[in-house]
Parts: C-alpha cells; sequence; structure tokens
C-alpha cells in the first residue's frame, strides 16, 4: 500500500498538482500560487484541458498552410496555433509549472527569444501590414520554436550546433 501512495504522489507532482504532506511548511502566498489554488482541476479535466488546446493549436498550425501566400493571414493563424498548443501543456502540469520550467535556466533565452518572435509576428501581421515584415517574423518564430522544443531534450541543441558548425566549416 506505500508503494502505491508513493506512486500517486510521484504522479501528482509529474502532473503539477500539490501533493498533500502534513509535514510540509506553509509558503508565501504568490498570485500564482492563489491562481492554482482557485483552480483545481481534476485530472480527467487536465486531460480534455489539454486534448481541446492541443487538437485546436494543431489545427490552426496545419490551416495556417492554407493561406500560406497571404503572409499577414499565416502569421496570426501559425502564431495562435503555437499559443494555444503552448498553453496546452499548462493543463498537463499547471501553470505554475509551466512557467518554471519556462523560465528555468537552461531554457530562458530560448523561451524569451520564442516568445518575443511571437510578439513580433503579431505585431507586423496586426499593424505594419507588410508581408515581408510578417514573413520573416515568421521565420524567426519556427526557428525559435525549434530551438524553444530541442531545450526539452537533454543535449539536443549542442548536438545541432555542432552539426549546423560542421555543415557551415566546410572548406570550398
Amino acid at each position: 500500500m506505500d508503494k502505491m501512495n508513493k506512486a500517486m504522489e510521484k504522479m501528482k507532482i509529474l502532473v503539477g498538482m500539490d501533493v498533500d504532506d502534513e509535514e510540509e511548511a506553509v509558503a508565501e502566498s504568490s498570485l500564482i500560487d492563489d491562481f492554482n489554488r482557485q483552480c483545481t482541476l481534476t485530472m480527467k479535466q487536465r486531460l480534455f484541458g489539454f486534448a481541446t488546446c492541443l487538437v485546436a493549436g494543431l489545427s490552426c498550425t496545419l490551416l495556417s498552410m492554407l493561406v500560406f501566400f497571404n503572409p499577414i493571414k499565416f502569421g496570426i493563424t501559425f502564431t495562435f496555433g503555437n499559443l494555444l498548443a503552448l498553453g496546452s501543456t499548462a493543463f498537463l502540469i499547471g501553470p505554475k509549472r509551466q512557467v518554471t520550467m519556462m523560465l528555468d535556466p537552461v531554457r530562458i533565452y530560448a523561451t524569451a527569444i520564442y516568445i518575443a518572435s511571437m510578439i513580433i509576428a503579431l505585431f507586423c501581421a496586426f499593424y505594419v501590414h507588410n508581408k515581408l515584415l510578417t514573413l520573416l517574423a515568421i521565420i524567426l518564430e519556427f526557428g525559435a520554436l525549434v530551438w524553444y522544443g530541442l531545450s526539452y531534450i537533454p543535449f539536443a541543441r549542442s548536438m545541432v550546433s555542432k552539426i549546423m558548425l560542421a555543415c557551415f566549416d566546410t572548406e570550398f
């Protein structure tokens, strides 16, 4: 029975739920802690929220290919798809853990560039209305998305960096 309780505690930690520990000291209350306490979801609700946001995000991203030759519409749908897909993981692990993982020193720069590139893409699409700038912003966003995704795979960024250096370090 003890093994079962430990397994349940590990599962709760994995999905970002609080583990009932009587010895745990009461931490200072912050805005995110208050938000997490007010928005308690069951595992079933978390999975439905994750699946809904992920499917909507992937749908937006895939549907953006239909308007590929109109960079402004493409930029808007592609970026909203990325935002929905990124938000879907907050349902699984909780918003506090999501933000903590995004601000981890290993991926803070990748996160900052990814979020900044999404803001730039939306700014170029909504306000500038310049197709070339929007297309460049989307290329930056896609590269930042790949780099951000690689930050979750151990040693992936260093491997990709070495491969890119080897490819471009050829003598003619």
